[in-house]
């Protein structure tokens, strides 16, 4: 126990560590390069994070409204993911069948696609699918290898006992599987949070962090810019912490079932 406390002090002091190392690098790069329509000022950027952003009603607007996008794009992507990693886990031909489209999705140019989908849609919905396109194939991949590496012995097991399938589905698999899905869900949904606004930023959408950045760009508001960056990557970060402590709490799920 005291190993482990002492493990994540270190973890914690490394992180502050990095976050310090990151802003002395700011701070340098911003005296080094003495223009400030190039790099922003730490203090230029942070006013206006508070007076631009954190008190302004048209930016948690726009966040609500990337937010509330991003989070229907995972769920479309986690909830046809999971059923095609099912399909394909369970056969092998489905598996051979439906992994070139994988490999066709995850090399998809995003910014040719965004500008086709402008033609066929409108930039409110045009983000969605993109972030869509982006997430699925890479949730689709991390399900089926996290389906397909449960323990043959297990699934044999579950066979020879006639285990009732809800009972298999709640006690053992999902036991088993959540702490590894969890622990990317997060990353997920950060990726998709990044996609979504450079999505909106090329698709100029109105009433988004992506339109904000675009507009400050072309106001030439690089503070304001630099504080709409800084905040998205900071409520990244926040999502991806999140979930790496569910993550937790389900691994010590998975060991109170026993499957671990």
């Amino acid at each position: 126990m005291k190993k482990f406390f002492s493990e994540r002090k270190l973890n914690i002091i490394i992180s502050v560590s990095a976050v310090a190392t990151m802003f002395i690098v700011w701070v340098i790069a911003y005296y080094c390069v003495k223009n400030d329509y190039i790099i922003p000022s730490v203090g230029d950027t942070f006013i206006s994070m508070w007076n631009d952003c954190i008190c302004a009603p048209s930016f948690w607007a726009a966040f609500a409204n990337t937010s509330l996008r991003t989070l229907l794009a995972f769920v479309i992507s986690f909830v046809l993911a999971a059923a095609l990693a099912c399909v394909t886990a369970l056969s092998e031909k489905a598996a051979a069948f439906i992994m070139p489209f994988m490999v066709f999705l995850r090399t998809l140019p995003t910014m040719a696609v965004i500008l086709v989908l402008l033609l066929w849609t409108n930039p409110r919905v045009a983000p969605i699918i993109v972030t869509v396109l982006v997430l699925f194939p890479m949730i689709h991949a991390r399900l089926y290898a996290a389906i397909s590496g449960i323990d043959g012995g297990i699934k044999q097991f579950i066979k020879v006992y006639n285990v009732p399938k809800k009972r298999a589905v709640f006690k053992v698999y999902l036991p088993l599987i959540a702490p590894e899905v969890l622990s990317q869900t997060g990353a997920d949904i950060s990726l998709g949070l990044k996609i979504m606004v450079s999505a909106e930023v090329l698709a100029g959408t109105f009433r988004s962090l992506g339109g904000m950045m675009q507009e400050s760009r072309l106001f030439v508001e690089i503070p304001r810019l630099a504080a709409l960056t800084v905040l998205t990557v900071l409520v990244g970060l926040a999502v991806d912490i999140a979930f790496s402590q569910l993550a937790r709490l389900t691994y010590k799920w998975s060991k109170k079932e026993g499957v671990r």
